[in-house]
């Protein structure tokens, strides 16, 4: 992927820039909004990692302005502002994911490339696969293979969440905003409980199991 970095901290931009390149992905980096308008009007990018909060022009303003131009490439906000007024400011701006700072970096990458997955494959998804797991948004229904698993409204939801991301490690926290839309650590073992019962319905009684923990980082859902 091209990735447009907008980031008036230069040693943030600078580790971003690098993990990137080293994801192997095209990563070019703008000093601030102004920069990174004109950057992105020159530029043909898959995707724009913003900061919300800069000299000149800040990420609000410079989305809003590629917005209104037609400009449709994904934009990822990265703010040190986390509360929902925050991120609904952000969204409603033409953000299509926002990051509260600090962030671990595995998770920046997750996110970038999911938001480039989505621009892909454009239109709306009513079928999601992965290996012989399958679900099907509409029906609301999920089988692997012959099998149908009965699932409750929760977890089809994380299931969903984790196909959509499978073969990547997904964090606690993304689990946390995207499924339960909780912005703050609730210090319980919800998440434990469900992927609990999830790894009991798609892998017991099969040969290779799908969801993985991955120590450290979170979980995975592999084909």
């Amino acid at each position: 992927m091209k990735i447009l970095v907008v980031e008036d901290d230069a040693e943030a931009a600078q580790a971003m820039v690098r993990g990137l390149t080293e994801a192997g992905h095209i990563a070019n980096h703008a000093i601030d909004g102004a920069y990174g308008l004109l950057e992105a009007q020159k530029g043909d990018y898959d995707v724009y990692v913003v900061d919300r909060m800069m000299p000149r022009l800040d990420g609000i303003g410079m989305v809003e302005t590629l917005r209104k131009d037609g400009d449709q490439t994904p934009v990822l906000f990265l703010s040190a502002m986390g509360e929902v007024e925050d991120r609904i400011t952000g969204l409603k701006a033409g953000g299509d994911d926002y990051l509260v700072k600090p962030y671990a970096f595995a998770e920046l990458i997750a996110r970038v490339e999911a938001l480039s997955r989505r621009r892909e494959t454009g239109g709306v998804q009513t079928v999601l696969k992965v290996g012989d797991l399958e679900m099907n948004l509409i029906g609301r229904t999920v089988h692997r293979g012959a099998t149908e698993i009965d699932l409750q409204p929760r977890e089809f939801q994380l299931l969903e969440f984790l196909m959509r991301h499978a073969g990547q490690s997904v964090t606690r926290t993304m689990l946390l905003e995207k499924v339960w839309e909780y912005h703050f650590d609730p210090q319980t073992n919800v998440i434990d409980v469900h992927i609990s019962r999830l790894r009991s319905k798609i892998d017991k009684g099969f040969d290779k199991a799908m969801l993985q923990t991955v120590r450290g980082a979170g979980y995975r859902l592999e084909a």
